[in-house]
């Protein structure tokens, strides 16, 4: 929601009893039908593997067999997800600069 860090479902400001109605009209719509649909799990070793992911949900959106907000979550996560390996391939390469750097001593 625009002018606010809430999602329509969390924001405070909105009674209960709306929630629960947006809620409901949402599951009856059928976008329900898009979200329940599982997907294989996959194993992500590497930051490439994301490429792959971020790939297969691009063409799954294509062929709606995605729903859009699903596919944004896959997004966002990964987004995370990359950063974390980026920080972690950042702390080895420091440890090893201090390692050659102590040998070095």
């Amino acid at each position: 929601m625009k002018g606010t860090e809430f999602c329509y479902l969390h924001n405070p400001e909105i009674p209960e009893d709306e929630k629960k109605e947006a809620q409901s009209k949402w599951w009856k719509s059928g976008i329900k039908q898009l979200s329940s649909k599982t997907c294989a799990p996959i194993i992500i070793k590497e930051i490439w593997d994301i490429s792959e992911l971020l790939i297969d949900t691009i063409n799954q959106v294509r062929g709606w067999e995605m729903d859009v907000k699903t596919a944004n979550c896959i997004g966002f996560l990964s987004n995370h997800l990359m950063k974390a390996y980026e920080i972690t391939n950042l702390e080895h390469k420091i440890e090893a600069i201090k390692e050659s750097l102590s040998i070095h001593q």
